[in-house]
């Protein structure tokens, strides 16, 4: 089993965390995939193309076919956009499971489909606060988890880290430096244990959140994420949950009367989520008050058909 470390030579805030790490001892070349160059690190890889980093699809599926190697996840390395231009380091997993088939996908990814989650979301974030803190980029930096959203397609467990938000911060060799020391902790590369196994996990903390509605940045959710133990799967933001509204006496409204995509968002994003958590109950956890009262009605009642438990903070 390997990791991939995905990284794109024509974004600055992805070549250069992959370089701080490539910096780092235990190092050597491995092999191309097609003419993608490799690096190798006991059971990491690091890949470096020359393309979006959201358009190199299925890359776990072609390092197995090319090396025999099997793909246990997959992190990314990427810049992020934001209208506010606030620096951030942000975590998130990926996914586009609002998307009808005939939509085109702006940023990668296939309509109507999300990748497993990483496990390692969530003990990640808390690491990546730990180190931003340490290295004095909080509170100039945000740490924040941010909604499933975009590709590529993966089929192993996948999630993003990424360099907020203007030129000025995705080259900040601070930043870059802080991601490169949480993929090298995390990973246990530098012989400490890693961060974030899920087998490893004691049986008593085998409760799964599925973040179901409020903003970009998920701030409810990550008031729970943030608590130590906390495991954690797709995000769905508001705009993830389209649903149309029927314009009708909306107190009595059935879920079958209320179009829009919510309801395969939901449904592929717990699936891919329990596909990541082997073992594990995952449980919705909802945004309540970025919901209309029809549109909180609509998702209980289709919760409560798919059997998906609904938590509370301090159930995770």
């Amino acid at each position: 089993m390997v990791t991939l470390v995905v990284a794109t030579t024509i974004d600055p805030a992805s070549i250069g965390p992959a370089s701080a790490l490539l910096a780092m001892p235990g190092w050597h070349p491995g092999p191309f995939l097609q003419d993608i160059p490799s690096f190798v690190n006991g059971e990491v890889r690091l890949l470096k193309h020359d393309n979006s980093i959201v358009a190199e699809d299925h890359l776990d599926k072609r390092w197995e076919e090319a090396t025999n190697e099997v793909v246990d996840e997959i992190i990314f390395l990427s810049k992020h956009t934001a209208v506010s231009n606030r620096p951030a380091l942000t975590v998130h997993p990926i996914g586009i499971p609002h998307l009808r088939e005939d939509d085109v996908p702006p940023q990668g990814g296939k309509p109507g489909w999300a990748a497993p989650p990483s496990p390692r979301i969530g003990p990640w974030l808390r690491l990546l606060k730990k180190i931003a803190e340490s290295h004095n980029l909080i509170p100039e930096f945000e740490v924040t988890l941010e909604g499933t959203h975009h590709g590529p397609v993966t089929n192993s467990p996948t999630m993003f880290l990424e360099i907020g938000s203007t030129a000025e911060y995705w080259k900040r060799q601070d930043a870059a430096q802080a991601i490169a020391l949480l993929v090298w902790e995390g990973l246990g590369l530098g012989g400490c244990g890693a961060v974030g196994n899920w087998n490893s996990r004691s049986s008593d903390r085998n409760k799964v959140l599925l973040g179901i509605g409020g903003g970009h940045y998920a701030p409810r959710h990550m008031d729970v994420v943030l608590k130590d133990g906390v495991w954690v799967g797709h995000l769905l933001s508001g705009y993830s949950l389209p649903m149309e509204d029927p314009g009708q006496s909306k107190v009595d409204t059935n879920v079958k009367d209320i179009g829009g995509t919510w309801k395969q968002s939901i449904r592929v994003a717990f699936e891919a989520t329990q596909s990541a958590f082997p073992g594990g109950e995952v449980l919705a956890h909802l945004d309540h008050k970025s919901f209309k009262g029809w549109q909180k009605s609509a998702i209980m009642g289709f919760l409560a058909k798919q059997n998906i438990r609904v938590g509370k903070p301090e159930d995770f």
